[in-house]
Formats: C-alpha cells, structure tokens, sequence
C-alpha cells in the first residue's frame, strides 16, 4: 500500500477526469466539454504569425522566461485590463498557466488544512477539486438567476466563528449555471463584503463573450467598481477567447498578495510557457484579437439560439433554464423525481452525455441539475441532442407516474 497524502482525496478529481473522457468520446453527441470547438480556433493567424517572427524572437519562444510573465505580454494584458476599468497600474499582473493555477496559487498562498472558504452553490469544479485538495472545508451559497444569494451569504457569514478566507465567484456567464450578475447584485454582494477582510476572488473566464454589445457594460468587473472595502484578486484566461492549449492566464492583485503570488508560481513551474505567451502577445498587438472575439461570439449566439430554440420545442413540462446571456452552458433545473444521474446512464445507451449537477455541488449531494454545453457542439447535433434528452426525461417522467401513491412519496 502506498501512503498518499490527504491532497490526492479530492471527490471532485475524478468528476474532472470523468468529465474529460465525456468530452471526447467518439460517436458521442456531447453536450459535456466545457471547451471551444477545434473548427473556430485561428489556425491561419497563428502560422501567420509564427512564419513572420524574427528569428531573435522564435528563439526566445524556446527559452525559460521571468515567472511573472513574458513582459510584453504583461504590458498587452495591462492595456486590456486598463480598457476594463481595472487598477492594472497600483496592482500586478502575474501570468499564470492556465487561470486554474492562478486559483490553485491563490489557495495555497491562504490556506490551511480545515479553513474555511465560500464559494457558490453550483461552482466551477476545476476550483472546487483546487480547495479540496488543499485540505479547505467549502461552504456553498445558492446562487439564482441574478447572482449570489445576498441573504444566504450574510447568514453564513454570521454563523461563521472566524471569517473565511475568501469567497470564490464566476459573476459573468457562470460555470455551470450560464448566469450574468446583475448589477444590484454585484453591489449588493461587496456592501456585505466591505470590512470584513474576507477576500474576493472574481474569476472572469467567460466575460468577453457575451451574445449582445447591449449586455457589455454588464459584464465590467467587480474589481473596477470604486468606494467598497474589499481587496479583489481578479482571474482570467486564454482558454476560451484564444484557445485552451495555449494554457494561459493571469491574476490582477495588490503587490503584496502578487509578491507571495510570485514565490508560489516559481516553485511550482519556473514559468509559463514563453512559446504561447509571445504568439498571445502577438495575437493581441497585431489587432488579431478584437475581431476573433466578434467572430467567436457571433458562432456561439448562433449554438445558443439553436439550444434555446430546441428546449423550448422539445422539453416536456417542469424543465427549467435561464436562457444565457453569453458563454457556453445551460442550466437545467428538474422535477424532483427526476434524479440527472439515472438520466445521465441512460442518455449514455442512447450515445448521449452531458455534466450532471451534483459535479458541481461541494457537498457532491444535489441531484436536480444538468449542464449542457453548446459550447463544442456542432451546430448539425444541437437539436439532435435535446430532442433524445427529451425523450429520455419523458421517459423517466412515465415512469415515475406509473408508480404506486405510496411509492412516490418515498
């Protein structure tokens, strides 16, 4: 027997893993991959770009690089945030591979095997398997349509003896639940965190694609808003305005937490990849990123509305969903005799998979939820998709009606 550490027991790790193999099964229909689909991804601008480098440059694409970041990089990431309304001047920016290392550095700079930290109910489970294997006892706060629960979150808060060390956040098209905060609900949430030395971590993956140039302002970031006492260490990423494989990110923080920040990163990979941060940077200086980020959001409004237009065709009664006002997923809410494991194995016979709720859930507990991702989807397969879902929930639906008075209520 081997004698692990406790880090290799996160129960969500292997939702991760699971999910992955869903994502790229052949002869699957998948609503599962969280991911962009590999026929929009600027291949031609890429070698555009690589061909036209001097040879001083292509050099230093194979060279170690400073663990804060490839420095023109850091300077293009710095212009954007600036351009957001964020203090990219009095804080730093650190690049990070992948924004997921930046939540993992941000965990393992602040906590401590049984601390507590707050995070959304459902929550991203890249960051949920982070804190669990860094020892963190989770407290989820139910999220609806508009954001975070103000009341839940003050209650628990009250409750709590000793403050959390942070509360983890995806405030523009959520992941899973495809949600934009409001904007009552964004000052809401930082009138309750003022003072209270309870750090912010705003994750913005998805916040460049929204489906309307009317939603925009909707998206601006909780770290630019100004008179609230709250330190904000603001996460982003390539992975689905560029690409996943460039495994990039960053995370916007004060110099101290950035300093601690930078110590962390180096012991952990040296530095990010110099390869993929100068083709970013490139990306970006060439003008080439204002226009793929029209593009991509036009293709996926297009996977959207093909959704959207199908549940509402398709799904029978007692099927809820917010429709999505940019990024990737929709959130299905259902019956409670419906159970989306049992619905999951069957759609699997069927050449179906999504993301069951429960992944998303810290306790691992809540059964009423699923994720579909329009993301990665042929357009061809979308109404495909929902119309066996459908079949499959009707089915299961049958099924329960069938059952004795005495057995329903079991």
């Amino acid at each position: 027997m081997y004698a692990f550490s406790r880090a290799v027991n996160s129960m969500h790790s292997e939702d991760i893993k699971l999910l992955m193999k869903q994502s790229s099964g052949e002869g699957l229909i998948s609503f599962a991959g969280g991911m962009p689909n590999n026929d929009l991804f600027p291949v031609a601008e890429i070698d555009e770009i690589y061909n036209n480098l001097d040879d001083d440059i292509k050099k230093l694409c194979f060279q170690y690089g400073p663990t804060t970041g490839y420095p023109p990089l850091v300077r293009s990431l710095q212009n954007l945030m600036l351009r957001k309304g964020l203090p990219a001047k009095s804080d730093k920016i650190l690049v990070t591979t992948g924004s997921l290392q930046a939540i993992s550095i941000i965990t393992q700079e602040f906590v401590n095997e049984g601390d507590i930290i707050l995070a959304e109910n459902p929550c991203f489970v890249g960051a949920i398997s982070v804190f669990e294997t860094y020892g963190a006892k989770i407290i989820g706060i139910p999220i609806d349509k508009e954001g975070i629960d103000i009341e839940a979150l003050e209650k628990v808060i009250a409750s709590l003896k000793s403050p959390p060390k942070f509360l983890y956040i995806t405030p523009n098209f959520h992941n899973p639940a495809g949600i934009l905060y409001t904007e009552q609900r964004r000052r809401a949430l930082l009138k309750v965190l003022s003072g209270t030395d309870i750090i912010l971590i705003e994750d913005d993956a998805y916040g460049d694609l929204f489906f309307d140039s009317k939603d925009q302002p909707l998206t601006k970031p909780l770290k630019s808003y100004k008179g609230y006492d709250v330190d904000i260490i603001y996460t982003g990423s390539f992975s689905k305005i560029l690409g996943p494989g460039f495994r990039l990110g960053y995370m916007l923080s004060s110099p101290e937490i950035f300093e601690k920040a930078e110590s962390i990163k180096q012991a952990l990979d040296a530095c990010t990849s110099n390869f993929m941060q100068i083709l970013a940077t490139e990306f970006i200086e060439r003008g080439y990123l204002r226009p793929y980020l029209d593009f991509l959001r036009i293709e996926y409004r297009e996977r959207k509305d093909i959704l959207q237009r199908s549940l509402k065709k398709h799904m029978p009664k007692g099927i809820k969903w917010v429709e999505p006002q940019g990024g990737f997923y929709m959130w299905l809410s259902l019956p409670d005799q419906v159970m989306a494991t049992a619905l999951f194995k069957d759609c699997l016979k069927q050449g179906l998979v999504f993301v069951t709720g429960r992944t998303f859930d810290p306790e691992n507990v809540n059964d009423d939820h699923l994720r579909l991702s329009f993301s990665n989807m042929p357009k061809e397969d979308i109404e495909k998709g929902v119309i066996l879902l459908s079949q499959v929930i009707r089915g299961h639906l049958k099924e329960f009606e069938t059952l004795e008075p005495s057995k329903q209520n079991q």
